[in-house]
């Protein structure tokens, strides 16, 4: 059974096509309509997620991941092709958005849980264990406007995990924080995969993906230029990169 479905799907942007970096430009530009360009970030991009399945995502910076991440979370509509989702969804995404920070950790904590779809009651029993998770119990009652944007992600994944649903989807969780905090984010994962929740994960990192998804995707260009075994995508995304990174012989 498939728990997310995608087929066929597109994105673009509308960027600006001229520069206006003098004072002269800006001015004559009021004049005139500003033109823009379409940047074509996801190009008929098709898969499927089944039951208790682990998914990679891997490609270079600006090859359409995050993008294709936030429309399967239904942060952005795609122009062409659609999403079918049959489980609820976990995004941990860019954590923080949302925080209030003349508020501390504590009430932070249960605003965001609250949003994440815990209960009240579910929160206040996973208080500790949500801090601690995050290494920030000495700093409970402190103002978020006074925390690092470290112990704020933090923050944010240790509330993440313990809101999750049958699904999650993790971008670059695995490279947040220090060696200990990684430790404990894999270690988490491990358990949730353990009792079946099937995952969407994008890395930079080949090891990440080798060792904790089943199968994998390899974007280039807003395309799927391979699909198969999580090992082997990671291969041959490290010849990619060799491939650009290697001077070409005259």
């Amino acid at each position: 059974m498939s728990l997310i479905e995608v087929d066929d799907v597109s994105k673009a942007f509308r960027i600006p096509s001229v520069r206006r970096d003098t004072i002269r430009e800006h001015l004559l530009g009021m004049l005139r309509p500003r033109s823009f360009e379409s940047l074509q970030v996801l190009d008929g991009v098709s898969f499927d997620l089944g039951a208790g399945e682990a998914l990679g995502i891997m490609g270079r910076n600006g090859s359409g991941k995050s993008t294709l991440l936030k429309i399967v979370c239904g942060v952005y509509q795609p122009d062409q092709g659609r999403v079918r989702g049959h489980a609820a969804i976990t995004p941990i995404l860019e954590l923080g958005v949302g925080w209030n920070p003349e508020l501390d950790a504590v009430d932070n904590v249960l605003l965001i849980g609250s949003v994440m779809g815990l209960s009240l009651a579910e929160i206040r029993r996973g208080m500790q264990e949500i801090l601690a998770f995050a290494e920030v119990e000495r700093f409970a009652n402190l103002k978020l406007k006074h925390y690092s944007s470290g112990m704020s992600a933090r923050l944010g994944y240790a509330v993440a995990f313990k809101a999750v649903r049958e699904v999650l989807v993790l971008d670059e969780i695995f490279a947040v924080g220090d060696a200990g905090f990684r430790a404990r984010c894999e270690q988490r994962y491990r358990e949730l995969r353990s009792i079946g929740h099937a995952a969407i994960v994008v890395s930079h990192d080949p090891r990440i993906i080798s060792t904790f998804c089943d199968r994998a995707l390899l974007l280039d260009g807003g395309r799927i230029v391979l699909e198969g075994p999580a090992y082997a995508v990671a291969d041959r995304y490290v010849s990619m990169l060799t491939e650009v990174s290697e001077p070409k012989q005259a």
